[in-house]
């Protein structure tokens, strides 16, 4: 049986990779970005360039998403050019973009409407993940459009769970964010003390990596802090963005989200010194700032 024909709409730090993992698995590929060079980089390894969202929709049997935020989703989706003005009944549709919850249920319900199932799956594990083929995919729809899609996400991902219906994978991707981001933040503020009460900061985490305060965090992006490695990964801008989803979400279902709130707020104030574009492992920067103290590990 032969692979369905994909589309991949949004070739960024994460979309490019894994768009390159389902085109060397021998996925007929039609591809669309914003920007030119990825969509140029991929055609020479087999990819077609589609010249819009509505095109990729109307030679694809399968259309995944791959974008930054929900209103890019809307454009992309519904727009005059976008998937549902080329979409075919029976296309499956899987958005893995960051969005809001109460978005991808809409755009699943008008995908429906068109005879199309449509799948929210968010994923987690960053550039690294994506490149590794090792992301943690959250899904979010029908059981069925999940089967047709595992084929799929066994090229880009390791853990891959099917949490509920539409807009259950988007809940679990803010809980996701929730968790990396306040971490990130209690790891900047943990080396840094340290730091300025003079202990070797290098040698706090590689104690606190032996305890229970150990997590992937301490030891991914606490390594980035002490080697001053903010090159993107994952934009500060874009951790923000999820934040506020994640307080949206918490709004309307009553739920107090006070530590997101606060690490929200210094993701907020970091976009507003002209570092968004940073690593968010860079949310040291703004500890620091405040601390008059910079993070140097003892040479």
């Amino acid at each position: 049986m032969s692979n369905p024909t994909v589309g991949f709409i949004g070739l960024g730090i994460m979309g490019k990779p894994m768009a390159r993992h389902l085109l060397k698995a021998g996925f007929p590929l039609f591809i669309h970005n914003r920007s030119r060079a990825a969509v140029d980089e991929l055609s020479k390894e087999g990819a077609r360039p589609a010249a819009n969202s509505r095109e990729v929709a109307q030679q694809s049997e399968v259309i995944i998403t791959m974008l930054p935020d929900s209103p890019d989703c809307e454009l992309v989706y519904a727009g005059e050019n976008g998937i549902f003005a080329g979409v075919k009944s029976g296309t499956l549709l899987i958005d893995m973009s960051s969005i809001s919850p109460v978005v991808a249920r809409k755009l699943a319900a008008d995908a429906e409407k068109r005879g199309c199932a449509m799948l929210d799956a968010p994923v987690s594990g960053g550039e690294a993940g994506a490149i590794a083929a090792a992301l943690s995919i959250m899904i979010g729809g029908k059981v069925a459009a999940v089967e047709r899609a595992m084929p799929i996400f066994e090229k880009l991902g390791k853990n891959i769970v099917h949490v509920g219906d539409a807009g259950a994978g988007q809940v679990t991707k803010a809980a996701n964010q929730m968790v990396v981001g306040t971490t990130i933040a209690i790891v900047s503020e943990a080396l840094v003390l340290a730091a300025k009460a003079g202990v070797d900061p290098a040698k706090v985490r590689q104690a606190l990596l032996g305890g229970f305060a150990q997590s992937k965090i301490l030891e991914a992006h606490g390594q980035k802090m002490l080697d001053r490695n903010f090159k993107p990964g994952f934009r500060i801008r874009l951790h923000e963005k999820d934040m506020k989803i994640a307080l949206a979400t918490g709004s309307e279902y009553g739920v107090p989200l006070m530590v997101t709130g606060v690490v929200g707020q210094m993701m907020t104030a970091m976009k507003g010194m002209g570092n968004g574009d940073l690593d968010h492992a860079a949310l040291v920067k703004f500890v620091e700032e405040l601390a008059q103290q910079e993070l140097v590990a003892a040479k």
